[in-house]
């Protein structure tokens, strides 16, 4: 068995603590007080109590050479505080201190493990969302936090830079900075991921506190029982068993509030050493935990010599965090005889794997500092590029793609120092918009081109309108046909007359060859059967009564519908007998009181099925395309209300204009979520 099977897994549970002590803590935690828990040699030792507790304030002297203290004179410990605190490498116990402490309230912490800190930096925005939700799967909530805030920073930086590309363009077509608006699916992504991580993070902390108020009362209880050892008439071996198992299941109590550690840290330790002053009338008993303590203080001694060997410097400061905490809170007091020398090593073994960490960070300092030179550069070559215009669209294309592959090698040059972060940005994203502005600026000389191919298209609308009411198919179908592929030819027009223009030529196409299909279904027989069954099937339903019982009349009626839809295809100048079917239905719906939503769907699955029946898929192509523009057209009312809103953010919302708005939003939400289930279900077509 190895010598130290005792001790805990280095398994990299500390990840923040690092970052912590090195900034030494925004908010520090205050020393924790190490009570001394060994067997006195003397009752005669009330000053040297006194010694070891203002040693502990003044944070001068660690917990092992608090617990010797008691052994030594007044003077000799003064002497021995005074020569500690003037060594450099009592900081560093010291800010173990500190992390053992904070670590004490969390010890669920201790079961974290090592998380690979990804260069996010370098990652797409995608990627970025694809490994904040593989964290947020398979780590822990509380090990992930600078994890996630660093890919919040970074994914915020790259939609922002897009956010100020997009503006410029808005603004160099015309338009007004009021109205500006953007945001992609991607951004919706990550909020509702980002949100996800934050309300899990909540309800761990919650739990968390419950848990740490229900271990404060386990120590409480625990401290009581301990108390009472010394009342206890029992043989001197099952009492010392007895105290044996409370120091075990103390250990095992897990972590308590933060405010609370020092007091019942303290009040153990007191009671601790009062049973040790007990147990003084029989020296086998403290011999034996004498040397049981040696024994695992060894096995952390060549723990920490192993550690001391460890390349991931990092990984070793987390682990020797462990074994301070081990050192100074679970195990006890040793001979008098061993206890500075075994300090001493501990101490030295820990100030080594201090300056292997720090020389760590000097390395990665210069790697950063490398980084930072080569961005430097980018930054140039972006600036370099931009300074030449070219005069056609095809050199922009080009210019354009040497400025994207140099937005990727700067974001894969990795990270440079935190103080050169926030400039190197800024000159970054100046460079770029410098370059975005210029590109713009030549692509608004290109809209005479786009009035000129807007002339063209208004012409072969005129000549689509002037047509579409033409009873001479043979000779007016193949000219439709021809305008349709000159106009797939005409190039771009202004973005603002783009859908009005395109609506007008469709509708006039559609017009006339709605026109050709309705003359084939005037001379559909079957098609006229079909209309007469429908024309009955209207009157009979106009004569059906409810029983009043909604979920059986519900049935009826959809009942009803289904036998609607075996009836056929009427012909199409008879089309609009769907709309009296319908208008018969709302008068049953109103009856049953459904929900607009559910009335609305349930009459549309009966158009679907109308639109199904179609010879060709022109129809439900033109209704899919027809939902997706009210959907636009929804959106845009919504965020137009929204932004009314600002307006009155200072006004009371019992306000009658902003109570308006504010139904008007609601009344289009709900719009917008029965346009949505139409287009799900035809997509279901």
């Amino acid at each position: 068995m190895s010598t130290h099977d005792n001790l805990p897994e280095a398994d990299g549970n500390e990840e923040n603590k690092i970052k912590t002590l090195e900034e030494k803590l925004e908010n520090p935690i205050s020393e924790v007080q190490e009570p001394d828990s060994e067997t006195s040699e003397s009752k005669d030792d009330t000053s040297d109590k006194s010694i070891t507790t203002e040693k502990s304030d003044k944070k001068s002297i660690s917990s092992e050479e608090s617990t010797a203290s008691k052994d030594i004179s007044n003077t000799d410990a003064e002497k021995e505080s005074n020569e500690t605190s003037s060594n450099a490498d009592d900081e560093i116990l010291n800010e173990l201190d500190h992390a053992v402490a904070k670590d004490s309230e969390d010890e669920s912490k201790l079961e974290r493990h090592d998380i690979e800190k990804k260069d996010y930096h370098a990652m797409s925005k995608e990627e970025l969302i694809v490994e904040l939700r593989h964290l947020l799967k398979n780590e822990k909530i509380q090990a992930i936090k600078e994890h996630v805030e660093e890919i919040k920073t970074e994914f915020n930086a790259k939609f922002n830079e897009e956010v100020e590309q997009k503006k410029d363009e808005f603004l160099a077509d015309g338009g007004d900075i009021i109205d500006f608006y953007y945001s992609t699916p991607l951004k919706k992504q990550f909020n509702s991921v980002y949100f996800d991580y934050k309300e899990k993070k909540n309800n761990y902390y919650q739990n968390l506190k419950k848990d740490l108020q229900a271990n404060l009362q386990k120590r409480l209880d625990i401290i009581e029982e301990l108390k009472g050892l010394l009342n206890v008439e029992e043989n001197i071996n099952t009492t010392y068993n007895h105290f044996k198992e409370i120091k075990e299941r103390w250990h095992n109590a897990g972590p308590i509030p933060r405010d609370k550690y020092n007091t019942v840290w303290n009040t153990y330790h007191h009671h601790t050493e009062n049973f040790y002053d007990f147990l003084h009338l029989n020296r086998d008993f403290r011999d034996l935990d004498f040397k049981h303590n040696l024994e695992q203080k060894l096995k952390i001694i060549e723990r920490a010599t192993e550690l001391a060997q460890e390349t991931d410097v990092n990984r070793a400061f987390r682990e020797l965090q462990i074994l301070h905490k081990m050192w100074k809170e679970d195990l006890g007091p040793v001979a008098k005889e061993y206890r500075e020398p075994i300090w001493e090593k501990f101490s030295e073994l820990t100030k080594k794997i201090h300056e292997n960490r720090q020389q760590f960070f000097k390395v990665q300092d210069k790697v950063y500092e490398k980084n930072l030179e080569v961005k430097q550069e980018i930054i140039d070559k972006i600036i370099e590029v931009s300074s030449d215009h070219p005069k056609n669209h095809s050199g922009w294309q080009q210019k354009i793609k040497k400025i994207e592959s140099l937005r990727e090698d700067f974001f894969k040059a990795g990270k440079v120092p935190s103080s050169a972060n926030e400039e190197t940005w800024n000159q970054f994203k100046s460079a770029v918009r410098d370059f975005n502005r210029n590109k713009n600026a030549f692509y608004k000389g290109l809209k005479k081109d786009q009035f000129e191919n807007l002339n063209k298209k208004m012409e072969l609308i005129k000549i689509a309108e002037d047509n579409k009411d033409s009873d001479d198919f043979s000779v007016t179908t193949p000219l439709m046909k021809k305008i349709q592929a000159d106009w797939k030819k005409i190039g771009h027009v202004p973005r603002k007359d783009s859908d009005r223009i395109w609506k007008r030529f469709k509708d006039a196409c559609n017009y006339y060859f709605d026109r050709i299909h309705a003359e084939k279904n005037e001379a559909n027989k079957e098609e006229l059967v079909a209309y007469e069954k429908k024309l009955a099937h209207i009157k009979s339903l106009k004569s059906l009564e409810l029983t009043g019982d909604p979920k059986s009349d519900l049935e009826t009626i959809k009942e009803n519908i289904n036998t609607w839809k075996t009836l056929g295809r009427v012909p199409y100048k008879n089309r609009n007998i769907e709309s009296d079917y319908n208008k018969t239905l709302d008068g049953f719906f109103e009856k049953l009181n459904l929900s607009r939503q559910e009335t609305e769907m349930i009459k549309y699955e009966n158009k679907l099925s109308s639109l199904a029946n179609q010879s060709d898929d022109r129809a439900l192509r033109n209704e899919q395309n027809f939902i997706r523009k009210k959907i636009e057209e929804v959106h845009s009312e919504i965020r137009q209300l929204e932004n009314n809103l600002q307006f009155f953010k200072h006004t009371d919302d019992k306000n009658p204009l902003v109570m308006e708005v504010q139904k008007n939003i609601r009344k289009h939400k709900e719009n917008l979520q029965v346009w949505k289930n139409k287009l799900k279900k035809i997509k279901e077509l």
